[in-house]
């Protein structure tokens, strides 16, 4: 009986152990799963079903069990109930973590939004387009290679537009065009678009130091918002999202997600060292609100002079406990909507005769990083070097985690729109959409 008891105790003592050791990850991954489910849920109207058995469904996060609260507008996530976290809805902010039982009643502000244009035709509008048949494109082949990139591909939008033409859409069962989709990273060059509105409108200027008042006293105060819109300021940061990191805690467990990059010190020379930070996009966010008056002018900003301004209503941009867009990774909006923001780009910032940036602006986002080798630009990602052997060189596009693309290619006067959950043979794919694309 004393050894069985003494096997027991043992067990007790390393299951403890193993519980110690992991409860840091517990902890994000049960944010992990209480986070995207209300988003899922809430913000992009799908069922809970639905998103446990797609979104959820990968090791380890399929080890959390979620709950919603219809009324409340609430997800839970619980990992073998050694551990819960819990995401509330906020009007306009989409959901956020919550860290105390405080925060799921914490007064904040909303963005003031524009209402969609449902007469005007797409692209100007959310109205039907005005169908056009184009002689120089092959659209059996360009069917074929839409097609491509469904099922065990898991991709479930594409959309390609031509000529401000939409040209071929598709969607996966379940999604259509008004489904809501997370563009993850795609966050990032929405915030650097923000960026190049100020910019022309004489706001900003990048090539400034950055306005970090703690890093005056040391090496730091040399940093440009330049360096860190290329994310080559020598800052500090690990961006690994397969164990407990930079990135993980900043999602997962900051009330202020700006302030994780701010605080973390020189590890390179500013412009001389590219290191991928999400960090870095979002103390950029934090950079942007201290260029307004008031928080309720930076939350309207985005909205008033850039995504309701060209007609991409349907997006939400989600916020931090702190009221901080979350320009690292949380924006969410249909593909037709994410389509007019690759065509913003190719028409070099004019958006139906209106010019909310400059063609120097899109110099300026699609010019390498130095030490980037070619593949970043300013929050941007470029095809500089040829990555994608088979696609001009001119091309880039906004990147989002599984594969959320959003291509550019101006030669060809084509926007190519990608969402998914898992990556894909990005250049076959594009090869064929530009073979079916037969110059006149």
């Amino acid at each position: 009986m004393k050894i069985f008891r003494r096997f027991l105790l043992l067990i007790l003592i390393i299951i403890l152990i193993a519980v110690f050791y992991n409860y840091p990850k517990l902890n994000i991954l049960a944010g992990y799963s209480a986070k995207n489910t209300a988003s899922s849920v809430f913000v992009a109207n799908r069922t809970l079903v639905f998103t446990d058995s797609t979104d959820n469904n990968f090791s380890p996060v399929d080890l959390a069990s979620d709950e919603i609260n219809e009324t409340q507008k609430t997800a839970t996530a619980s990992v073998y109930g050694l551990l819960t976290r819990k995401a509330v809805i906020r009007k306009g902010l989409g959901s956020v973590l919550t860290l105390e039982e405080s925060d799921e009643t914490a007064s904040y502000l909303s963005p003031k939004r524009l209402e969609s244009d449902n007469s005007t035709s797409f692209p100007y509008g959310s109205a039907s387009q005005k169908d056009s048949v184009f002689t120089n494109i092959d659209y059996d082949k360009l069917q074929k290679t839409v097609a491509s990139v469904f099922g065990k591909r898991k991709t479930r939008a594409v959309l390609v537009v031509y000529k401000d033409q939409i040209i071929a859409e598709k969607y996966t069962d379940g999604f259509n065009k008004d489904s809501k989709l997370l563009g993850w990273s795609m966050t990032k060059s929405i915030l650097s678009t923000v960026y190049g509105i100020l910019q022309h409108q004489n706001k900003i200027n990048v090539q400034d130091k950055a306005p970090i008042d703690s890093w005056q006293n040391d090496a730091r105060k040399n940093i440009t918002i330049h360096n860190l819109l290329q994310m080559n300021s020598g800052l500090e940061w690990d961006e690994n999202y397969d164990e407990i990191s930079d990135a993980t805690k900043m999602l997962f467990l900051e009330r202020d997600m700006t302030k994780l990059q701010e605080n973390k010190p020189l590890v390179g020379k500013p412009n001389e060292t590219f290191n991928y930070s999400s960090g870095t996009s979002n103390l950029l966010s934090g950079i942007l609100r201290k260029q307004f008056a008031t928080h309720q002018e930076y939350l309207d900003f985005w909205y008033s002079d850039f995504i309701d301004k060209i007609g991409m209503n349907s997006m939400v941009l989600e916020a931090d406990l702190s009221g901080n867009y979350v320009a690292s990774s949380y924006s969410w909006a249909t593909a037709r909507d994410w389509a007019k923001f690759g065509l913003l780009y190719l028409h070099n910032g004019n958006w139906n005769g209106q010019q909310l940036f400059t063609k120097n602006w899109v110099d300026y986002v699609t010019t390498p990083t130095p030490t980037s080798k070619g593949t970043y630009g300013a929050q941007f990602w470029l095809n500089a070097e040829k990555q994608f052997k088979d696609v001009p060189k001119s091309m880039y596009f906004a990147d989002g985690y599984q594969g959320q693309r959003v291509y550019i290619l101006p030669e060809q006067d084509l926007v190519v729109v990608r969402f998914g959950l898992s990556w894909f043979e990005e250049n076959l794919f594009l090869k064929g959409i530009l073979e079916s694309v037969v110059k006149p």
